[in-house]
């Protein structure tokens, strides 16, 4: 959990990237910059829910803790006292992990 407590808002939520693969699948050791920022993290805030025309918010289906992946280009990166974090809307996440 980050030291300074984030709140996103609406349909937003904010997510911790997983750590970068540090070996390949064949066991090769990758260095530092061919390792690839993966698409993938855990839920650590979430929004209240998206505001709807009829004024009622929009439940969200995203919880604190799940682990899911995102889109490649989804999202902004922000960093709160040197740690990296994603601030994704609902929809660009594309899975859960279950």
């Amino acid at each position: 959990m980050p030291s300074v407590k984030l709140r996103p808002l609406d349909d937003r939520i904010v997510v911790e990237q997983a750590p970068a693969e540090e070996k390949t699948a064949g066991g090769i050791v990758l260095p530092e910059t061919a390792k690839e920022k993966p698409h993938r993290g855990k839920v650590i805030a979430v929004g209240i829910g998206k505001l709807m025309d009829t004024g009622a918010r929009g439940k969200m289906s995203l919880k604190v803790g799940d682990e899911v992946f995102y889109g490649k280009y989804s999202g902004t990166e922000v960093e709160v006292s040197g740690k990296k974090y994603y601030i994704l809307r609902e929809n660009d996440v594309l899975a859960v992990v279950q």
